[in-house]
């Protein structure tokens, strides 16, 4: 795992602690932990308007590779799957453009916006310097007498039964309405 400093992402974003109406839900898949070692397989974002979606974006990634098998096992993506989809290089500004200047939301999504923006910089687009809101952070304010808070966890305590797990499209909108649940309480 890469170790950073402080500054080594001087531009990124604040980590907000925030009730919003507009935003974007961003989730990404990749083959890793490491932004510097490992690529981005999957990319989603939804936007919200007033809290409801009003569009969407998903995209598949040629990271140029054979996946791990854990990783495939994870997410379901596989290689046949990746084989026809366009690398990084031509996808990623077309992305960030729909994510815009908007706040990100996600779910530990300090994750995302790392990878997001060392891969924006190795390819010249600039920082990624929106601020966030980290569903799993607030979480862990608000329900502190609970373990564990992954996705999975308040899916099932909030009720929300996500179209499936591991992909980046279907986790933007369990974050939102994970989010939503949460909104009042801040």
């Amino acid at each position: 795992m890469a170790v950073y400093e402080k500054n080594a992402r001087p531009y990124k974003g604040e980590s907000l602690v925030a009730a919003l109406d507009d935003y974007v839900s961003v989730d990404i898949e990749t083959t890793g932990l490491s932004p510097r070692y490992s690529a981005i397989i999957e990319l989603g974002a939804v936007r919200f308007r007033q809290g409801r979606p009003v569009d969407e974006v998903s995209l598949l990634v040629n990271p140029g590779f054979s996946l791990p098998e854990a990783i495939v096992d994870i997410t379901g993506i596989t290689d046949d799957m990746l084989w026809t989809a366009p690398p990084l290089g031509d996808v990623l500004e077309y992305y960030l453009d729909f994510v815009g200047a908007d706040v990100i939301l996600g779910h530990n999504v300090n994750f995302d916006i790392n990878f997001l923006y060392d891969k924006a910089a190795a390819l010249g687009l600039g920082p990624v310097s929106n601020d966030f809101v980290d569903t799993m952070r607030l979480s862990k304010m608000l329900y502190r007498q609970y373990r564990h808070h992954r996705l999975a966890d308040l899916a099932e305590r909030f009720g929300v039964v996500p179209e499936t797990a591991h992909r980046a499209l279907a986790d933007c909108y369990t974050a939102a309405a994970c989010y939503e649940i949460m909104k009042p309480q801040l």
